[in-house]
């Protein structure tokens, strides 16, 4: 790059834990960086699941850079043994440190477009040399174009969840149904909410921790007065293996085992049924306005009242189209770093923990971090991404060494992806000394659920 492109910020899309988490490391090395957030607030999509608890500890979701930034402001660092919520994680963690890094993050402001100045993905004359382009619109409909010397991508995946359909698109039917159909885990807190699904029968799609935290929710409604008659049933495409409800006891991290528990006794405890095989091809009304599933063999199943699809998440590209990205035809994540991911032979614990090498492109000084950088793998941990923002701000500012060091040592664990449970009690004394290894309690669903504090 020339000595003027050098001199550019490094734009950070997303202002949430890992963009966040990529400014205090650039700001760290003493490299200029701007953060370029659509939302309102620091980690928008983060509150969208504000009512869900994490199954990492706070000491697992800080950053050190980040926690070093924080520590001049007065923050104090949450009980690092303790589980925080989606909401707790924005508010206590990630707004504070936005507001730590000033002017520097900005909102309102969605990227629509990354570029090379004057090159579109064809051209090769001084590619390298030239800025990127960053087209952005902010809340009053202005354009921008701003000009970058690098650009980490961690917008995240929250937007663009998968569909119902087993093919990768959506059912037939699946559109016109969306008055039923929901892609989250709903917060059974809100009244509303918790009025939609009170009573009714309620199809779950999905295999891992999200479907988990849904089921037990739905569980536990169930046990109440007013959630009488709510009953789930839950839509899987594979069998039930001894690896359906993840790591359980042997997670080494035990609030995401205690997940795979908790479905498991929502489905023996009578609350859920579970239809195992069933991929399913459309959605048809019947005349009450409820929804049968019609499976791709032709099976259909009793028609349910709503349905919550929990298929994971896939990355939007849209924007990076002019961009030269060396993507794994299946997993859409950076190539090096697809055979460490493949949640067919990997989990978070047997992931490398990696950084720049692994994240680079044909594009030079461009990269996905953070969910964004896994594609479609759903093995994510956020000190993993920790992990890749350092080693990238160490590659921007030149020092080799730190960038191809390794500073993580990830638990071994059992299946990743998703989040914990809401109602945890604060652990005791006790269950704190188990230590990193030690096992969950089976929880019963319809009352707290407690587990070990973990450490790892």
């Amino acid at each position: 790059m020339s000595e003027t492109t050098t001199e550019l910020p490094v734009v950070v899309i997303g202002a949430g834990p890992v963009g966040l988490a990529a400014a205090a490391h650039l700001g760290e090395r003493g490299l200029d960086f701007l953060v370029l957030e659509a939302g309102p607030h620091a980690g928008t999509a983060t509150r969208e699941w504000s009512h869900v608890r994490l199954f990492s500890t706070w000491g697992e979701v800080v950053d050190p850079a980040a926690e070093k930034l924080l520590a001049p402001t007065g923050w104090v660092k949450p009980d690092p043994a303790t589980y925080p919520t989606g909401g707790d994680w924005a508010a206590l963690y990630l707004q504070p440190l936005a507001d730590a890094l000033g002017d520097r993050v900005r909102f309102g402001a969605r990227v629509t477009g990354v570029s090379r100045a004057g090159r579109d993905r064809i051209v090769d004359a001084d590619r390298d040399t030239q800025p990127f382009t960053v087209h952005v619109e902010t809340g009053e409909g202005r354009e921008e174009r701003l000009f970058a010397r690098a650009v980490v991508d961690a917008s995240g995946t929250w937007s663009t969840p998968g569909p119902a359909g087993a093919g990768g698109l959506i059912a037939l039917g699946e559109k016109a149904a969306a008055d039923r159909i929901t892609y989250r885990v709903p917060d059974l807190n809100d009244p509303a909410v918790r009025a939609r699904y009170a009573g009714k029968h309620t199809a779950v799609i999905g295999s891992g921790a999200s479907a988990f935290t849904a089921l037990a929710y739905l569980a536990d409604l169930a046990k109440t007065d007013e959630g009488q008659g709510t009953h789930a049933t839950w839509i899987l495409r594979r069998g039930i293996s001894g690896s359906t409800f993840g790591g359980g006891e042997a997670d080494q991290l035990p609030a995401r085992g205690a997940l795979g528990l908790a479905a498991k006794a929502a489905v023996d405890g009578g609350y859920a049924d579970a239809v195992t095989g069933f991929r399913i091809d459309a959605f048809e009304r019947d005349g009450d306005g409820r929804l049968a599933l019609v499976g791709e063999d032709g099976r259909r199943l009793d028609a349910v009242d709503e349905v919550i699809v929990l298929t994971g998440f896939r990355p939007d590209l849209a924007f990076l189209d002019e961009l030269r990205l060396g993507l794994d035809e299946r997993l859409q994540a950076p190539l090096a770093l697809a055979p460490l991911i493949d949640p067919n032979q990997h989990s978070c614990g047997t992931v490398y923990p990696h950084g720049q090498a692994e994240l680079s492109h044909p594009e030079k000084d461009f990269y996905l971090v953070g969910m964004k950088s896994y594609g479609r793998a759903p093995t994510f941990l956020a000190m993993t991404g920790y992990e890749q923002v350092r080693s990238i701000a160490a590659h921007l500012a030149g020092d080799r060494e730190a960038a191809e060091r390794v500073e993580l040592t990830l638990p071994e664990t059992g299946v990743c992806g998703g989040a914990g449970l809401f109602d945890q009690p604060e652990t005791t004394e006790q269950e704190q000394s188990g230590g990193c290894c030690a096992a969950p309690a089976t929880l019963t669903i319809g009352t707290p659920a407690t587990v070990s504090s973990g450490g790892c």
